[in-house]
């Protein structure tokens, strides 16, 4: 069986293929649980990009029964315990990030990601910091609380002095988070304060740092590549026109002198 699979080490889609995929099981040799009878199941998919061949580790829990036709136990098809599928490798759902976005915010954009199941609290008090950390490195602004960075910013936008890539649709996209549950209610306060969020909440803030990790500094790379390029090819082309020029003065022929005298 192939599907359509993405890496999380790379982000390659891919369609899965058999040599690129394990899959098994093992039945938990203990009775009386009260989960009842089963086996604890993994698949591994190797990435079939030659630039990343990484693998990816997916763990869960899963009912099975036994078969007397088989002598063996079988899974329960859809019925895989709530909330124990597991990713063991890579850790967390962090997309990989380029080089020159800061170290800091990066650590804590993946340390959310790999804690957002596990404690959604701790992640959202991550992002939060990385969203400051974000307008004080990207924006420069700097201010006692992340409510008055973003009013700062709000600002800065309405009189032109924001960088390139901040508009008022990002701005707004922090201001919408803001009405997420508790993180409304506290994250205009103090950033590590630790307030009640479900996984779905932190989802949704880890979702914003990734698309502002776009927007801001991925876009601004981009173009400060691209201008680089340009001025490159004009200095080129300058280059090029200068030697032309002195090659024809060196293969110009040289007249001979007039005769005043007649």
């Amino acid at each position: 069986m192939t599907y359509h699979w993405t890496c999380p080490h790379c982000q390659h889609s891919q369609t899965v293929i058999s040599d690129k995929r394990d899959h098994s099981s093992k039945h938990i040799s203990i009775e009386g649980l009260i989960e009842g009878s089963l086996s604890i199941v993994y698949s591994a998919i190797g990435c079939s990009n030659p630039e990343c061949r990484q693998l990816t580790l997916t763990m869960w829990l899963q009912e099975d029964t036994w078969t007397n036709t088989s002598t063996q136990y079988i899974l329960l098809p859809n019925k895989a315990l709530l909330h124990t599928t597991t990713r063991i490798w890579p850790r967390g759902a962090a997309k990989p990030q380029p080089q020159y976005i800061p170290r800091a915010l990066k650590e804590d954009y993946e340390e959310a990601c790999q804690i957002q199941e596990l404690s959604p609290k701790a992640a959202a008090t991550l992002v939060r910091r990385c969203l400051q950390g974000m307008i004080r490195d990207f924006a420069g602004i700097a201010k006692a609380t992340l409510f008055e960075e973003i009013a700062a910013l709000r600002q800065a936008v309405d009189n032109g002095s924001a960088p390139a890539g901040v508009t008022h649709d990002s701005i707004d996209a922090i201001d919408a988070v803001r009405g997420i549950g508790n993180i409304g209610a506290h994250m205009e306060k103090d950033i590590n304060v630790i307030v009640d969020v479900d996984p779905g909440e932190a989802e949704a803030l880890i979702g914003l740092v990734e698309m502002l990790f776009d927007e801001w500094y991925i876009a601004r790379h981009k173009r400060t590549e691209r201008l680089k390029s340009i001025q490159a090819m004009a200095d080129q082309k300058k280059q090029e026109l200068a030697q032309q020029r002195a090659a024809n003065s060196l293969t110009a022929p040289t007249l001979p002198p007039t005769n005043a005298g007649g």
